[in-house]
């Protein structure tokens, strides 16, 4: 079963990607596996404040990725993988990347202006040559629409 990864955050550019991942999922018989990532603190001197902030951060990723996957459940009919981890970012995708052979796919989203953001530019550019799986950008400045023709 082809399985598309999708990384979120509360950007549009992510949403779209999702969105993409499952119209991508639904017609190729897959399954679509949502990752939030949880940005670790910087060392704070109060211990009891870091961890305040990182349970923050956590309760907010899972409440993202419940209400995306429940969404995806209700447009598609996919139940999706839900991961939610803590770490820096690049690593932690391409640690998933490397643990799940499953993963036809990495489904990530381009901000429509600027920078296309670091997941992009690492796997997209910097390191894509070096990766088990193709790399789909679904650049920000899309519409509903036309990832619905083209997926």
């Amino acid at each position: 079963m082809r399985t598309y990864m999708v990384v979120i955050d509360e950007t549009e550019e992510a949403r779209l990607a999702l969105r993409f991942a499952s119209r991508r999922a639904a017609k190729t018989h897959g399954n679509v596996h949502i990752l939030a990532l949880v940005e670790q603190a910087d060392f704070l001197a109060w211990g009891g404040v870091q961890a305040t902030m990182e349970a923050e951060a956590l309760s907010r990723a899972e409440e993202l990725v419940a209400s995306a996957a429940g969404a995806l459940f209700q447009e598609s009919g996919i139940r999706p993988s839900i991961t939610v981890k803590a770490g820096e970012g690049i690593e932690v995708v391409r640690k998933m990347l490397e643990e799940n052979n499953d993963i036809a796919a990495l489904v990530l989203g381009a901000a429509a202006d600027g920078s296309p953001g670091p997941l992009v530019t690492y796997f997209a550019a910097t390191h894509a040559g070096t990766l088990n799986c193709p790399v789909i950008v679904v650049p920000g400045s899309m519409s509903d629409e036309r990832i619905d023709a083209i997926s």
